[in-house]
């Protein structure tokens, strides 16, 4: 990220939001918290509301093991935590730096797994964080308005135009439903999944969307071995419990 007053960066995003407001119906209030109930609303979600606040004590305690480790990391990186399981995203000017923001994640306690998604490189500018946070405004406003989607159970993140979701479907049509919101949102150009498949109710009956996303390529993540991920489960069935989460990833020719 880049490093500009915190202030600043808050306007910007603010402005970009308020210049989208209109392609986006005027749902950015009720989308526009990474998962927030009072967005989503409770009914269904996965998890409990005592798992979630183990999730943001746990997204806490990884952040905090970041500024002793350096003060800058956690304006680097974020770290998104669903049902023990850790997404970290952002860009750092070190390759130090990744591998021990992914070894204090893991220290934390309750951490199952931990998704390694950092890259090494020179800071992004600030505007691109105020678009990365327009495409996770629109995909998080697109899945609550879908009613063939249970929107709660995903969280979205937007990293440099990449978007990561993370979360659970009740099938594979289901996701394959939220990939192709994402992947049809202008500026896009990635679209990586780390999504466990649990059929834990009856799924409505999805009618036919646009066009289907191109075969999700499973590919091994960096994090540690515990933490490798498997090929994707077979369309019709679960994500075998115990087994590391399945990670997709799809590129995208950015929409203009």
């Amino acid at each position: 990220m880049s490093h500009v007053p915190s202030r600043l960066r808050a306007l910007v995003i603010a402005g970009s939001l308020l210049a989208v407001a209109p392609t986006l119906g005027g749902c950015i209030v009720a989308a526009a918290g990474a998962g927030a109930a009072g967005g989503y609303g409770v009914l269904g979600q996965e998890l409990s509301p005592e798992q979630q606040v183990k999730d943001s004590a746990t997204r806490t305690v990884i952040r905090d093991s970041w500024g002793k480790y350096n003060q800058q990391l956690p304006d680097d990186l974020d770290a998104t935590v669903y049902n023990g399981r850790v997404l970290i995203t952002g860009r750092v000017p070190q390759e130090e730096w990744r591998q021990q923001a992914v070894k204090l994640a893991w220290k934390a306690d309750g951490v199952k797994e931990v998704y390694d998604e950092v890259e090494v490189g020179p800071a992004t500018h600030f505007m691109d964080e105020a678009r990365d946070t327009v495409i996770s405004t629109r995909l998080r406003n697109d899945l609550v308005f879908d009613k063939y989607i249970k929107s709660i159970n995903y969280t979205v993140t937007t990293n440099d135009g990449v978007v990561y979701v993370i979360g659970t479907a009740r099938s594979q049509q289901e996701l394959n439903r939220v990939t192709d919101y994402a992947r049809n949102i202008p500026n896009v150009r990635r679209v990586v999944s780390y999504v466990r498949i649990r059929s834990g109710e009856p799924e409505t009956p999805v009618a036919a969307s646009g066009a289907s996303p191109a075969p999700a390529a499973a590919t091994p993540n960096a994090a540690p071995p515990a933490a490798a991920a498997t090929p994707a489960p077979a369309a019709s069935g679960d994500t075998p419990e115990g087994a590391p989460t399945p990670r997709s990833a799809i590129e995208v020719t950015p929409l203009k």
